[in-house]
């Protein structure tokens, strides 16, 4: 089987190009929310007319304090990118860098991810938004609770609401369970192309898990090319085999 290297500075991938399963799309409900009458926090975040009131209405007055999550943040971590992006990566909340620096990714795990947009033609400036479920620190980096994603869902539907992306990619299982509404396990989830609120949802591996499993790489990188592929955007020649 033919096999190519994708460089990504300190890491290696080997790319297996065989053939990929197409999968067919399989549409999969969204949890239903609480009342949030009377937040008029949330009443500006959701009727915000661009990302930056959106972040505004977020961070105004010390932030949001929708959940438990608000007691030990250090700083909201709302998303970074391109406002017209074709591709919005959504990844499960902050980590400790992110915590203190207040973007998301920017540990090892999003130096990796940005390795990988560069070689999909991208980067953060450019054709993609990066967001998390929750935009505030989980203790111990847990799982966000489910009532914690909830008091967090309308800001991030609201997001992709100005952005209107042509797909989205969930970085590992935290994240797919959540924007889904499912308690499938992942090797269920990948593969297939997910509808959400109208919009095709990928979901890949975790940076994270890549960086301690780097046999993930391989069909990391073949979604990587279903998405620019759902996307309109152009597969680097080098590797569009």
């Amino acid at each position: 089987m033919l096999n190519r290297i994708l460089d990504m500075g300190e890491e290696q991938i080997v790319l297996d190009l065989g053939l990929v399963t197409e999968a067919e799309p399989e549409n999969i409900g969204f949890p239903q929310q609480k009342e949030t009458s009377g937040d008029s926090r949330l009443d500006d975040a959701v009727s915000a007319n661009t990302l930056v009131e959106l972040e505004e209405a977020i961070i105004r007055d010390g932030g949001c304090e929708r959940c438990g999550l608000a007691e030990k943040r250090n700083k909201i971590v709302v998303g970074q990118g391109d406002p017209n992006a074709s591709i919005v990566f959504i990844g499960e909340g902050p980590g400790g860098d992110e915590d203190r620096i207040g973007l998301p990714f920017v540990g090892r795990a999003g130096k990796l991810l940005d390795r990988i947009l560069k070689a999909m033609g991208l980067s953060r400036e450019r054709g993609v938004y990066i967001c998390n479920i929750v935009k505030c620190r989980p203790p111990g980096n847990r799982d966000p609770l489910p009532e914690e994603a909830e008091a967090c869902i309308p800001y991030l539907l609201r997001q992709l609401e100005l952005i209107k992306p042509d797909v989205i990619c969930c970085l590992g299982r935290v994240a797919a369970q959540n924007l889904l509404g499912t308690n499938a396990p992942l090797r269920k989830l990948r593969g297939k192309t997910h509808i959400f609120k109208g919009i095709p949802v990928l979901v890949t591996y975790h940076p994270a898990y890549l960086l301690r499993n780097p046999a993930g790489k391989p069909p990391t990188w073949e979604d990587m090319k279903e998405l620019l592929r759902i996307a309109g955007l152009p597969i680097p020649e080098k590797y569009n085999k």
